[in-house]
């Protein structure tokens, strides 16, 4: 059990955020760097709901001290309270506790913050820049898309090795143009303009590192001119 959670902690409670403690039901190696994690949610579904690429803030040890991940929830299901996790492993107290999880083991979490608001009018093509720690929410956006009547084309920039890694991705609707790492932003300056030509209704979604992130939304809306509804950017994780 994380003991305090310091001023994060002190900041969520005073936005009225909502504890739940999970309970690790089985794991499961995808590739060696990535891990899925099945868990009961401690009441949480039946509680606040449920919503595409809904997402929960889990704490961690860091040597003693807190430390506050967000992870989307991966096939939620209300009725059985259980849903999955998925982590991209790396170095860190979130990925070494992924990597010992176990059923049986309990973690703290919050919610607070997270949101789906579905694009109005439904995108006549998505535009998706992302990584393997957002994979599950990239594959949550996609069925949320695909699920009403239509379904939405898209193309998907996608930084790392993707071998082995659980896309829920249609071939006769999404394209995925898989880029090794240190070539996403360069090679959507270098795509994306000419593609949002020929889009009367696009939708950008980026969810990569923080610096990228913010890199790519700023050019998106400023110098390509999407308007701001029609982007959504939230950084996944920090470059050191």
């Amino acid at each position: 059990m994380v003991q305090g959670r310091g001023w994060e902690g002190a900041v969520l409670r005073l936005l009225r955020a909502r504890d739940f403690e999970f309970t690790v039901t089985r794991a499961e190696d995808v590739t060696p760097h990535y891990r899925r994690l099945r868990l009961t949610d401690g009441g949480m579904l039946a509680a606040t709901g449920v919503h595409p690429t809904m997402w929960v803030r889990l704490w961690f040890d860091n040597a003693g001290r807190p430390h506050q991940r967000a992870y989307t929830l991966v096939d939620p299901d209300p009725a059985a309270g259980t849903f999955g996790l998925e982590f991209a492993l790396h170095e860190g107290c979130a990925s070494d506790w992924a990597r010992s999880a176990k059923p049986g083991d309990t973690i703290e979490a919050t919610v607070q913050g997270t949101g789906f608001d579905r694009p109005d009018p439904d995108p006549s093509h998505l535009f998706v820049i992302g990584d393997p720690a957002s994979l599950p929410a990239i594959n949550s956006l996609l069925g949320a898309l695909g699920s009403v009547g239509s379904q939405v084309p898209a193309t998907i920039w996608f930084e790392s090795g993707t071998e082995g890694l659980p896309f829920r991705t249609d071939p006769a609707l999404h394209e995925v143009r898989h880029l090794s790492r240190g070539q996403l932003a360069d090679r959507v300056r270098a795509q994306l303009p000419d593609l949002l030509k020929a889009t009367p209704d696009p939708y950008v979604w980026i969810t990569c590192d923080t610096t990228t992130t913010r890199a790519l939304s700023s050019y998106v809306r400023r110098e390509l001119g999407v308007r701001r509804e029609r982007v959504h950017a939230l950084g996944y994780w920090r470059a050191t």
